[in-house]
């Protein structure tokens, strides 16, 4: 009786065991756990810091002294609150760049911050900052440069240890490390101890990667190695911080390299690729990675920081947003404002899921199982999923309301332990009883975030309608993010057509021109209007749904330049020459080399007017050049007699770049004169972004 028992309790057990539902094998390539891991961050800070912040150099030559490196606050603390406030969970430091400046007091070399002035030669950043990063809860990662512009063994065998031995020691002594960063840029001129020569390395073998990863193996199996090509995570493609709307996170890995020339593919992956390398996107928040004054008042607006957000977070991508500390040793308080900025706005587009909780039908269910069910999809477990079976490739998860809802935003997240699937899908809404397509894309993958125009939907639709095999899908999220409210932005042509922008199409713009503040009761704006004498424009963008408004943005315009001509330059191509003239800053004109005097050029207004001032603005470019530090402005009624109106120097207009604006004794005239005095470069070489004049009535 006993052996019956046992044995019908066997086949029971073994019955459960035949009816349960198995989960679909895997698609491909899979993440291994530590590339999970740092997935699953989505969004961290880069800091670049280092001797190029104190030389205002992007790429040092490697021959700084160490006692250049001396910041006055430095504190790492500051940093992660930031980092940490941001809604960051890591940050990834420079512990040396290309030109060889060690943040932390290594044994392989004098150039480190042993030798500099900061805490007396007992500093270490990479102390400061990995303690930081544990006091606020955030990983900690190391970006190490292969190539080292100062050592003078650069080039030789005896380099790569070196090279190796800095990682170990970056590996050894900080505590648990995320990601190990190794930049692409290999070999060329520098300083070499001295040699002040070109060295030229084959990138491929040279490092010897092969035990560089085996290093970071051994000491930190849970970091995720980043390079081109990886092994665990692969550059974007670009330093503009966006993916592909198409991303797969395969690759055929064993293709790419070091400076792998088809650096696009990295953008959107590859369909058919052979191991799994999901990729990051870095970007920073100002023009260059390094801190430089001149850079201030050109951090990443709002708009611009959400679109890199939906672009590469969005896109199946993870953001490494770099943030260039300032001399002091700090994060630039401007930059502080726009990320917390972005934060808020962030919090604000999902603030409220829609999903959860509704009414959720799939056509296809795997073997109709529970486990496997469309409500897997909207429980918030990313452990859990929606699955069809084996042989369905193709399938459809509908959202249902009792009451229309609006919805702009919809999340999708696959079931990526078991690889990237989706190669086509559809979104559509029920508006007003009928069916309506609100967008089509391509990949899916760790996250996948539409943006779209808001709609009333009753119900909404996702059409999953090719897959490399059986759908699993792991979140689903629908969000009505709030019309985003920022200054409108004021634009004038050259022939003096005034431009109001605002980055969401369902908000509204009001304005005044003379001097009020604008309300809704103001001018309501809908295109493009003509102002060809002096005014102010003053606008505020205002929320139709809740009357909420932006604060007022301010700009003020002197005579239109339509009739303005440049009718002579000292040299340089006169034909380009009205870039300096056609009301937009961001485009330039500059002289040539020829000259080895200051340089000008003379403008022909069109008729004459009552001035009593002018205006210049630099150069706008990363790496400008030419601008005028010292001014000589004359003025002409027939372009043949001149009388100097004005000189004098813009003061810290290469760390300022913005408009600078001269008054000077009223005086009648049709022609300026602008002249170069002193310029800032090794030339006389002379940039205008964009000159003005300011003037009276008759």
């Amino acid at each position: 009786m006993k052996i019956y028992r046992f044995l019908l309790l066997l086949l029971l057990v073994g019955a459960i065991s035949c009816s349960e539902v198995q989960p679909p094998a895997p698609i491909g390539p899979t993440p291994s756990a530590r590339q999970l891991a740092w997935q699953n961050l989505e969004y961290y800070a880069f800091i670049h810091f280092n001797m190029n912040t104190f030389t205002d150099m992007e790429w040092g030559t490697g021959g700084e002294s160490p006692a250049q490196f001396d910041p006055s606050e430095l504190d790492a603390r500051q940093w992660a609150k930031v980092a940490k406030d941001a809604g960051m969970r890591g940050i990834i430091i420079t512990a040396k760049h290309h030109d060889g400046f060690c943040l932390w007091p290594t044994k392989t070399t004098e150039h480190s911050v042993v030798n500099s002035p900061w805490k007396n030669g007992q500093g270490d950043v990479l102390k400061d900052l990995s303690e930081a990063c544990k006091a606020y809860g955030l990983k900690f990662g190391v970006y190490l440069s292969p190539w080292d512009r100062n050592h003078a063994d650069y080039g030789k065998p005896e380099y790569v240890e070196i090279f190796h031995e800095q990682l170990r020691e970056l590996l050894t002594n900080y505590g648990p490390v995320f990601e190990v960063w190794f930049d692409g840029a290999n070999g060329g001129s520098g300083y070499y101890g001295g040699a002040n020569e070109t060295r030229k390395i084959d990138n491929k073998m040279y490092y010897q990667w092969d035990k560089a990863v085996a290093i970071v193996r051994e000491l930190q199996p849970e970091a995720v190695i980043f390079s081109d090509g990886g092994p665990d995570i692969r550059w974007v493609g670009n330093e503009e911080g966006w993916a592909n709307e198409t991303n797969w996170s395969i690759m055929r890995r064993d293709e790419i390299y070091p400076g792998w020339p088809r650096y696009k593919e990295l953008r959107s992956g590859h369909e058919d690729g052979t191991h799994w390398l999901a990729a990051e996107a870095d970007v920073s928040i100002r023009p260059g990675w390094y801190y430089h004054p001149r850079e201030d008042h050109q951090v990443k607006s709002l708009p611009h920081l959400l679109d890199i957000y939906y672009k590469s977070v969005g896109r199946n991508a993870s953001l490494l947003l770099n943030l260039p500390v300032d001399s002091r040793g700090l994060v630039h308080e401007t930059d502080v404002q726009q990320l917390m900025a972005l934060r808020n706005q962030l919090d604000k587009d999902f603030a409220s899921e829609l999903a959860k909780g509704q009414k959720i039908m799939a056509t296809d269910e795997r073997q109709n199982s529970s486990e496997f069910s469309a409500e897997k999809a909207i429980d918030g477990n990313l452990d859990t999923y929606w699955s069809t079976d084996d042989s369905v490739t193709s399938a459809s998860l509908t959202v249902g309301f009792d009451k229309p809802i609006e919805v702009n935003r919809v999340l999708l997240q696959e079931y990526i332990p078991l690889g990237q699937r989706v190669q086509h899908f559809v979104l559509e809404a029920e508006i007003d009883g009928k069916w309506v397509e609100i967008d089509k894309q391509t990949t899916i993958g760790y996250k996948r975030i539409l943006r779209f125009e808001t709609v009333e939907a009753t119900q909404l639709r996702i059409n999953f309608v090719e897959a490399k095999g059986p759908v699993a899908i792991a979140n689903l999220e629908l969000y009505r993010a709030p019309n985003l409210l920022v200054p409108p932005k004021i634009e004038r042509n050259r022939n003096g057509l005034v431009t109001l922008k605002v980055p969401d199409s369902a908000v509204e713009i009001y304005y005044t021109l003379d001097g009020s503040e604008p309300s809704k009761t103001s001018t309501k704006y809908s295109d493009p209007f003509l102002l060809s004498t002096p005014a102010s424009v003053k606008t505020i963008a205002v929320d139709p749904n809740n009357q909420e408004h932006s604060v007022a943005a301010v700009k003020s315009f002197d005579i239109s330049k339509k009739d303005w001509r440049v009718i002579r330059t000292s040299s340089g191509d006169l034909g380009q020459a009205s870039a300096s003239i056609d009301d937009d800053p961001n485009t330039f004109w500059a002289t040539g080399k020829e000259v080895k005097t200051p340089q000008g050029i003379v403008i022909d207004l069109g008729k004459s007017y009552n001035l009593t001032g002018f205006t210049y603005w630099p150069i706008q470019e990363r790496y400008p050049f030419g601008i005028i530090t010292a001014y000589e402005l004359s003025t002409s009624r027939d372009s043949a007699n001149w009388k100097i109106a004005a000189t004098g120097e813009f003061g810290n207009v290469v760390n300022n770049r913005i408009e600078q604006r001269v008054d000077f004794k009223p005086t009648k005239a049709r022609y300026i004169k602008l002249k170069g005095v002193q310029v800032d470069g090794p030339d006389f070489r002379t940039s205008f972004g964009e000159v003005g004049v300011l003037t009276v009535p008759e």
